[in-house]
């Protein structure tokens, strides 16, 4: 058994996978050995990948290895199946390069656009020959709201949902609509903008945000909430191969 450990800048995700079928997920609040206790004894994990947006924690990586299970951490040196065409691989979030393999592996040889609505949107693109081919970051729903109310005087926070309108009728309104339809905008901009170049590709849609917006995105190939967990998996199962 495989288990996969996605640590973002909000939450911590884990997965057991069975070879390459997922077999429980969870998401954690507590990042110490204790929280992965159970679910190696329960599942007999062999084999454990991590991956990490935020500084690693010595002690955890101490205690898998001193546990006798396989311990693999996803960094830019480590073998995967595609290629990167980034001038800083050193700099590119991890999260970013699973998600890349998630897609490849339930697609491959096929472009694809990932869209991962996290903290941050990330917009990725990979060819059909299985080369990254670069992406941007914008704030996401959340960052947006935030923002607004943090750097003026008189904007309220508003918390994260859908709205019920295109124009908002009051100030409450107007932010959530402004974040949401501005993402929403910013996501039809970025697909038009690739389909001037590449003919034809899928659109991956992923990250804890996407459930407000995957039925507004008519172009949506995959909403794949385990994309990061996917491409973890098969990472790990790339460098048992390999």
């Amino acid at each position: 058994m495989n288990l996969v450990i996605d640590r973002g800048n909000s939450s911590t995700k884990i997965a057991v996978f069975d070879g390459c079928r997922l077999v429980h997920q969870a998401v954690i609040d507590l990042f110490e050995p204790s929280a992965f206790i159970r679910f190696i004894t329960t599942y007999a994990v062999e084999n454990i990948i991590y991956c990490s947006v935020v500084p690693t924690e010595q002690g955890l990586i101490d205690f898998f290895k001193n546990n006798n299970l396989r311990f693999v951490e996803l960094t830019n040196r480590i073998a995967i199946p595609i290629s990167l065409h980034y001038d800083t691989p050193e700099t590119l979030g991890r999260d970013r390069i699973a998600a890349l393999v998630g897609a490849w592996s339930l697609q491959p040889n096929k472009a694809a656009l990932i869209i991962d609505m996290g903290s941050c949107i990330t917009y990725d693109f990979i060819t059909d020959e299985g080369v990254f081919e670069g992406g941007n970051i914008a704030p996401g729903f959340a960052m947006r709201l935030k923002a607004m109310h943090h750097f003026t005087g008189q904007l309220p926070y508003v918390e994260v949902e859908e709205p019920v309108a295109y124009l908002g009728k009051n100030t409450n309104q107007a932010l959530l609509g402004g974040a949401y339809w501005g993402i929403l905008h910013e996501i039809d901009g970025v697909i038009s903008q690739l389909k001037l170049k590449y003919e034809d590709f899928s659109i991956f849609l992923t990250g804890g945000s996407a459930k407000h917006f995957e039925k507004q995105i008519k172009n949506c190939t995959f909403a794949e909430p385990n994309l990061v967990l996917i491409g973890l998996n098969e990472i790990l199962i790339y460098n048992d191969i390999h």
